[in-house]
């Protein structure tokens, strides 16, 4: 496997602010990653970042229980060089994604009427080995029938009705709205009316393409485009109740959810690649691309929300999503709550990518 042509060796001089950066956090990021491929290898991206090429440095990371941040600056310096990540089109581009923290209930109550659903037992895994001529080559899931592989229902079947009675429903919300938002991050924190915390995260989807409501209000002509963030949605949707549907539906991608344990509540949730997510330090990426645990140092100049000043920060790649496609695109985790949301909800960012290769890769270099 090769390097892809998209990658330009640099030195750790040219990127933008990476003395001033704290890599200590990274490194934390990194050394979950290390721990968690002792069970499950990650898979190699098609960019030509061989997972095996980690291992001298991950080997390192699990072999030292804590490090300043000068060592945790000196370890990624040893062990990586820094590689420009040229966009295919266009400039590279950051969004920001965050875990809600809502209210809910156990059961249906009078408020709690809408469902946080957890996988059916007719949903299943479809890939080229199994998917029936004829079936949309993007779908990654399909309903078991008795005459075979179908497409599963939709976000408008199922939120009229598709699935109940089955006894799916992991808790309840009392907002429409917020439930979607919570499909789009992903996960969340559910705030019982019993004093409970819960935490869910993604277990499956139903397969068809997601389809953003910005993109829909925007064509529709009811939010101008450089003008959609979360939180503009949320103006319009509280103030066209009666739409709400209409605008959702339009997104036919339903997702279905697991239980999973808070066992930390200063990280966030368990994602893509295993590990918990680091506030300001995890990003995800296009995994047919890149591979989980890949050091990328993200310049984002204009992006002042997380800290008031210009985003110049060392992450890891840990998390992916259906929207984040290309070699220069990223999502990067906020945090948990409503104070991270304020700031997921407004990233929308030029960024460039510097994809940290291990060494051995060039030779050493």
């Amino acid at each position: 496997m090769s390097l892809s042509p998209l990658f330009s060796a640099k030195s750790f001089d040219d990127l933008p602010g990476w003395g001033e950066d704290d890599h200590l956090p990274a490194f934390e990021a990194f050394r979950r990653s290390a721990f968690h491929v002792l069970t499950k290898p990650y898979r190699s991206g098609a960019l030509g970042v061989d997972f095996g090429a980690f291992a001298e440095a991950y080997a390192q990371a699990r072999a030292v229980s804590s490090v300043t941040r000068v060592q945790a600056r000196a370890f990624f310096e040893r062990h990586f060089v820094p590689m420009l990540v040229r966009p295919e089109t266009g400039a590279g581009l950051v969004t920001g994604f965050y875990e809600p923290q809502v209210e809910a209930s156990p059961v249906r109550a009078a408020r709690f009427v809408v469902p946080l659903l957890s996988r059916p037992a007719d949903l299943v895994d479809v890939d080229d080995a199994n998917r029936p001529d004829g079936m949309d080559p993007y779908l990654a899931f399909a309903r078991q029938t008795p005459n075979g592989l179908a497409e599963y229902p939709d976000r408008g079947a199922i939120e009229r009705g598709g699935l109940e009675n089955q006894g799916l429903e992991i808790a309840w919300l009392a907002d429409k709205v917020d439930a979607f938002f919570i499909h789009v991050q992903g996960a969340a924190r559910l705030a019982m009316t019993d004093g409970r915390l819960r935490r869910i995260t993604y277990a499956a989807k139903t397969g068809q393409r997601f389809t953003g409501p910005g993109k829909v209000l925007s064509e529709l002509g009811e939010i101008p485009l450089a003008e959609v963030t979360m939180q503009s949605i949320r103006a319009w949707f509280k103030a066209h109740p009666d739409r709400v549907d209409e605008i959702l539906w339009r997104n036919r991608s339903y997702i279905f959810f697991r239980e999973a344990d808070v066992e930390d509540v200063s990280l966030g949730p368990i994602a893509a690649a295993k590990v918990p997510l680091t506030p300001g330090r995890s990003v995800a990426v296009d995994r047919l691309l890149h591979t989980f645990g890949t050091p990328f140092y993200i310049d984002a100049p204009t992006l002042t929300a997380f800290d008031k000043k210009p985003f110049r920060r060392l992450m890891i790649a840990q998390d992916t999503g259906s929207a984040i496609t290309g070699p220069a695109r990223g999502d990067l985790f906020a945090g948990s709550g409503d104070a991270a949301g304020e700031i997921a909800g407004v990233v929308r960012n030029a960024a460039d990518f510097h994809a940290l290769v291990p060494r051995s890769l060039l030779g050493g270099a």
